[in-house]
């Protein structure tokens, strides 16, 4: 079974987050996620995480601290994902490579259907009201 190794970014903006859709077709397709996407032997997952925004979303950050790393088994793939607290320093999102994208609140995030491997950082998240001011 295959292992992905994937970098995600945690974008905080006016008390709300960053969001985007998975496109149709795909694995996963149609949940939400953070934003980023599968690392290349390469790079380092700051260096990875840079070139998605830009490449999914069309924005600029600088990657920030580690938050969070998942190990995540799935019936086809493994994922190792590792999130990063970003700040986002230009250029308005556009849906380039996701299907969508939302800025949300805390009190949002269970209105939208993540992936499993997810689950605990969305508890983590709901637990630090610290990250949304």
């Amino acid at each position: 079974m295959p292992t992905i190794e994937v970098a995600a970014g945690l974008i905080f903006r006016d008390g709300r987050v960053l969001i985007a859709q998975r496109p149709a077709g795909g694995h996963l397709a149609g949940l939400w996620e953070f934003p980023g996407g599968k690392r290349e032997p390469t790079e380092s997952f700051e260096q990875c995480l840079v070139r998605e925004l830009s490449e999914e979303l069309g924005i600029e950050v600088r990657v920030r601290e580690e938050f969070e790393a998942v190990e995540h088994v799935y019936a086809e793939r493994t994922v190792r994902l590792r999130f990063f607290r970003c700040e986002w320093v230009r250029h308005e999102p556009q849906a380039l490579g996701c299907a969508a994208f939302r800025w949300i609140r805390v009190d949002e995030l269970a209105h939208h259907q993540f992936p499993p491997a997810d689950e605990r950082l969305l508890k983590r998240l709901r637990e630090r009201p610290d990250l949304w001011s």
